[in-house]
């Protein structure tokens, strides 16, 4: 089983996301050019709705991607009474031993994704066999050298000396820790592959339904406190770029990799898929928002359950919309493309393999394209009961 998401929104004039020359992305789409938000800066966006305004979802059900769980460690075993340097020693020695290699600034050699129970379990596991973690520490400073020097050389007598149950233990419990965010995106671990956990949603880059162009922003800040009579004029100018943009979004999820990455939680499972549609439809990056406050959530929203057969309707959109068509504004003509588009899908392909639709929109359908009426509710809170309803294992959900 799969659920799909479809979305329409509309942004004033903003940067959201931008690229390295601070200029909103872009890309070339059908011929020409369209304002684009990366599915990065999305699924940050998701990760940050989970947290920040959701109750769906308890906070040992969500991840951390960071460098700095050796402090983040080193934090909770300080409050458990232990000394910071002898924690610091501690937490590198056991993820040492798994190949998780730290710098010399205590940060991780790579950005890890973990589930915040994993870092509880750590914790715990440093806790337990703190009596022999703490026997491995060097009873005197040993100084820092080149790579085969005399702390490469402890480090690789401590790994050594570990009990090998300790480590199989570290192994073990880096689970994922039923973190909703990681199961959905997955993650990578370079050095630990078998520990790699595939992702159970796929986030496209959202596209401007319509060609775009950037525009520059000329801006001069004024010293309030001038010293002199020659010192005049601003005290800083410049300029920023920005766009305004009407953006076709698509995800999907597979909802039986969810639930397998969730170590078959079925109640935890639902409310994955809550959440996740729930926070799709809540998040905005926050690139530039306090320059340019584009908050304005989706005009239209789709929800799709089937059984196989994805359908990215990006391609509605290879012919750009303009606000001449129909006498349409560009939100209306870009959901009645969506809606043509669909019905061509369903004439040729069949909907055989949809379980069921939904959706919510600004407009009246009726009034643009009929062919999707049908699904249409009345507000998020239906279309996510109904959807709920759906996903019931009595009624032959996932």
């Amino acid at each position: 089983m799969f659920l799909e998401l479809h979305l329409i929104q509309n942004f004033a004039p903003s940067n959201l996301n931008r690229d390295d020359t601070n200029a909103p992305k872009d890309c070339d789409f059908g011929g020409f050019r369209r304002a684009r938000i990366s599915s990065q800066c999305l699924k940050r966006a998701i990760r940050e709705t989970f947290s920040n305004s959701l109750t769906d979802l308890s906070a040992n059900n969500l991840a951390l991607r960071t460098r700095q769980l050796v402090n983040e460690t080193v934090r909770q075993l300080q409050a458990q009474g232990k000394a910071a340097e002898q924690a610091r020693s501690v937490i590198e020695i056991v993820l040492e031993s798994i190949k998780l290699k730290v710098k010399d600034d205590s940060k991780t050699e790579y950005l890890l994704f973990l589930g915040k129970d994993e870092i509880n379990r750590i914790v715990s596991l440093c806790l337990e066999n703190w009596d022999t973690l703490e026997k491995l520490i060097p009873t005197e400073e040993t100084p820092k050298a080149e790579t085969g020097g005399k702390k490469g050389k402890a480090k690789a007598e401590n790994k050594e000396a570990l009990p090998k149950e300790i480590s199989n233990a570290m192994l073990n419990l880096m689970d994922g820790g039923k973190a909703v965010d990681l199961a959905l995106f997955g993650r990578m671990l370079a050095n630990l592959p078998e520990k790699n956990i595939d992702a159970a949603c796929q986030v496209a880059h959202a596209i401007s339904t319509h060609k775009v162009n950037t525009e520059f922003d000329f801006f001069t800040a004024v010293d309030d406190i001038v010293s002199s009579s020659d010192d005049q004029g601003a005290g800083m100018l410049g300029t920023v770029e920005f766009n305004s943009a009407c953006f076709y979004r698509y995800s999907n999820v597979d909802l039986n990799q969810l639930k397998r990455n969730l170590g078959d939680d079925e109640d935890l499972t639902l409310k994955a898929i809550q959440a996740f549609v729930k926070a799709t439809v809540k998040a905005i990056p926050t690139g530039k928002q306090n320059s340019m406050a584009a908050q304005n959530p989706p005009s239209f929203v789709l929800v799709v359950l089937r059984k196989s057969g994805l359908w990215s309707l990006a391609n509605a959109f290879i012919k750009p919309i303009h606000t001449k068509q129909g006498g349409l504004d560009l939100v209306a003509s870009s959901t009645q493309a969506l809606a043509d588009h669909w019905s061509k899908l369903a004439k040729t392909y069949g909907e055989d393999e949809i379980v069921g639709k939904w959706l919510i929109s600004l407009d009246d359908l009726e009034n643009i394209n009929p062919a999707l009426a049908d699904a249409q509710v009345e507000n998020l809170s239906s279309l996510t009961q109904k959807m709920m309803e759906q996903l019931k294992p009595n009624n032959g959900g996932h």
